[in-house]
């Protein structure tokens, strides 16, 4: 037979212990209500309360969270609607454009009326005198690779900072008023264009930033704009 060791004054249960023990027997105050009478719980104003008022007071805190969470939550789910609306009027103008132009003026027109989007601009390589085009920059895969390299050497978006070289080639005479930029490469097999956006906020576009939205244009416009390059 083995002796247990019962807590004494000497060796007092620790606050933890105590209160695991209360949340595994809730009925606790119940079954001993005198104890009620022992208890100090001071108040922020410096007043002793009751339990009960404690205890209404929390749930008070807690139902008001709770009504913020959904809150937030509901101001949420109505943002996420209305960028579904946007994305899917975009999406619709995109595959109505008739020719190059058509694609290019309605993502110009979208990106800035819609999202409110600062600067957008759009580079395809290839040969200028091939790829007639008013709405993009036409440069050729050598310049691409010569200014941004890392920019298209994969197919995944970027956001942050780019130096003031990089961003004159992509955003020409606006270069000096942006502050951060969102890109993607067109891809159609391998790279045949960048998809650029601008803000003259340089913290607005952050390398945690989420690409979901940006990446879903981009595989539409790989699968409209080379239809109209030259082969």
């Amino acid at each position: 037979m083995t002796d247990t060791k019962l807590p004494t004054l000497a060796d007092p249960l620790e606050p933890e212990q105590v209160a695991a023990y209360l949340q595994a027997h809730p009925d606790f105050f119940a079954q001993h209500p005198e104890l009620l009478a022992e208890l100090s719980l001071p108040h922020e104003s410096g007043a002793a309360v009751s339990l009960v008022e404690r205890q209404v007071a929390i749930l008070r805190e807690r139902n008001m969270d709770m009504r913020h969470r959904l809150s937030k939550l509901l101001d949420n789910a109505r943002e996420n609607d209305k960028l579904f609306d946007k994305t899917k009027r975009l999406v619709l103008s995109l595959l109505e454009g008739q020719d190059m132009g058509d694609v290019l003026d309605a993502l110009y027109y979208s990106f800035d009326k819609d999202f409110g989007i600062h600067f957008t601009s759009v580079l395809l390589f290839g040969n200028p005198d091939k790829i007639p085009s008013s709405q993009a920059r036409i440069v050729s895969m050598g310049e691409a690779r010569e200014h941004i390299a890392p920019l298209i050497k994969n197919s995944r978006a970027m956001c942050g900072t780019l130096g003031s070289a990089e961003l004159a080639f992509i955003f020409g005479a606006h270069a000096g008023e942006i502050g951060s930029v969102a890109t993607v490469p067109l891809m159609h097999g391998s790279a045949f264009g960048l998809l650029a956006i601008g803000n003259r906020d340089p913290h607005y576009y952050r390398s945690s930033m989420g690409t979901l939205f940006l990446g879903y244009i981009a595989e539409v416009l790989n699968r409209l704009l080379p239809p109209h390059l030259p082969r």
